[in-house]
């Protein structure tokens, strides 16, 4: 059992049907998927208090830690690899299983400590219980690994699609049921079972596992490189709540922390998965400087069309959004989410670069961004943390146009691609979503007083049409070259 990567000579049209192909299985099934569990989520967030997300918001930092360490930048290795054979197959899901176990013992362990820092002793029982998760990890990473090196992203598709059902049927179920805070811990144990048996059957990958790790030791390196990247990006995603589950009460870091998942919703549930397919595909054609140059300023491009007028859109109907969509209870969170929205541009460009120099063999550049922001980060928040929720949120907006400027700095260049080509990618977009914010701001303040849902349909409905409009006047290329991705026709050279 050997797989090879593609020759480097494969032909431009070839790779570029794939990665089609893969963006809208991949996205597609993404966003069947998390309307599914958006669905179920909005239901389960009006039905919980935001107390019950305070603390499970405190268990996910030891969460986020250390799955930041279980595998993910090995299976990454082996899809980077050009060729693998059985034997390093086996010895990836033997890694992943003496990482994950040990990783589980650890999360037991540590669970008193976290619940000593944040005082709140139900935090060491929902992590104890959390720990489960991560028996099911090597099942997951594995399969994913050898799928993605085939852009077999079907499959995948299929299983993400059948296990967010089932966690939705699970948290709903345990909202209704009155489980409160375990409603939050029992979900992601459904998702993480049902995807771990899913993927395994798609990509036929249960194998024996080897432990003689004899002649691993590139795969390792790079895994290690890549666990080190992810660990500061950890530091400066898990920061806030570090910083904030000690200072804030529970009900007041769950209206932060959800703030911060509603205003996240593009960056972090749409954005990765489509890294994943870049990765791959940057992989493929890292010999072709040029090409690759090219792939990450139309990545940038299509990306950008999407994220502006969501995150410009959000920022400018928070207060009916969140009113209509979370509830009365949860309308502290309007400034909040007003807030983080605006940063929100800054953080979904920064994380398109580490694919592309991860792929190119550069997975360091990744790791020196994770520290700058690491570092750039804890220092806003600890700054921020004194004015409550709204002050964490001037935090984001005053530390990440640093640390994508810096972050821009250090990886152009590897990615062979200029400033000014990555701003005429952006600002077709920029300019479209600017112009919406401004209408659907006239269009708000000239409504009579009325209730949040028709008032948000309404600015929604006006915020489309301009943002429409604006970029078929104006950037018809972009159109064009959207329709051509979905109708998977031939792209015009950049």
């Amino acid at each position: 059992m050997e797989t090879t990567a593609p020759a480097p000579n494969q032909s431009p049209e070839s790779l570029g049907n794939q990665v089609r192909s893969a963006v809208i299985w991949r996205s597609g099934s993404q966003i069947v998927a998390q309307l599914v569990m958006w669905a179920a989520t909005f239901l389960v967030i009006r039905i919980l208090d935001p107390h019950d997300y305070g603390l499970f918001a405190m268990t996910g930092v030891i969460m986020v830690f250390l799955n930041m360490l279980n595998g993910y930048g090995l299976a990454s290795g082996l899809i980077q690899q050009a060729e693998i054979g059985k034997r390093e197959i086996r010895q990836l899901f033997g890694m992943l299983i003496l990482l994950n176990f040990g990783l589980g013992l650890a999360q037991f362990l540590l669970a008193p400590l976290a619940a000593a820092y944040y005082r709140q002793d139900i935090v060491a029982h929902l992590l104890r219980v959390q720990a489960l998760l991560y028996l099911t990890t090597p099942f997951i990473a594995l399969p994913y690994a050898l799928l993605s090196r085939s852009m077999e992203f079907r499959l995948q598709a299929r299983v993400n699609i059948i296990a967010s059902v089932a966690s939705a049927v699970a948290a709903l179920g345990g909202a209704l049921a009155g489980w409160g805070v375990w409603t939050l811990v029992f979900a992601p144990i459904v998702l993480f079972t049902v995807r771990a048996v899913g993927m395994t059957i798609a990509a036929n990958s249960l194998v024996w596992p080897s432990f003689d790790f004899r002649g691993a030791g590139g795969l390792a390196r790079y895994g290690g490189v890549m666990a080190a990247s992810q660990l500061f990006w950890f530091a400066q995603s898990q920061a806030d709540v570090f910083i904030a589950g000690r200072h804030f009460s529970p009900h007041m870091l769950g209206i932060y922390t959800t703030s911060l998942f509603l205003t996240q919703i593009f960056v972090s549930k749409f954005v990765p998965p489509l890294n994943e397919i870049a990765f791959s595909a940057y992989a493929r054609i890292q010999h072709d400087g040029a090409a690759v140059a090219n792939a990450f300023a139309r990545s940038v491009r299509i990306i950008m069309v999407a994220a502006l007028p969501f995150y410009f859109g959000l920022a400018v109907t928070s207060e009916p959004l969140v009113l209509t969509v979370l509830g009365e209870k949860w309308a502290e969170a309007v400034p909040v989410v007003h807030l983080l929205a605006l940063a929100m541009p800054f953080m979904t460009l920064q994380i398109l670069f580490s694919p592309a120099c991860d792929a190119l063999g550069k997975p360091g550049i990744g790791v020196s961004n994770g520290a700058v922001g690491a570092v750039l980060l804890s220092i806003a928040f600890m700054i921020g943390v004194r004015w409550g929720a709204t002050g964490i949120a001037w935090a984001w907006i005053a530390a990440y146009p640093l640390y994508l400027a810096i972050s821009l700095w250090r990886s152009l260049p590897v990615i062979g691609t200029s400033i000014r080509a990555l701003a005429d990618a952006i600002a077709p977009a920029l300019f479209a979503a600017i112009g919406m914010a401004l209408a659907v701001r006239l269009v708000d303040a000239a409504l009579p007083p009325m209730g949040p849902l028709p008032r948000l349909a309404i600015l929604v409905t006006a915020g489309a049409a301009v943002y429409g409009a604006w970029l078929m006047v104006f950037a018809r290329q972009v159109v064009r070259e959207l329709i051509a991705v979905v109708r998977k026709q031939p792209l015009q050279a950049d």
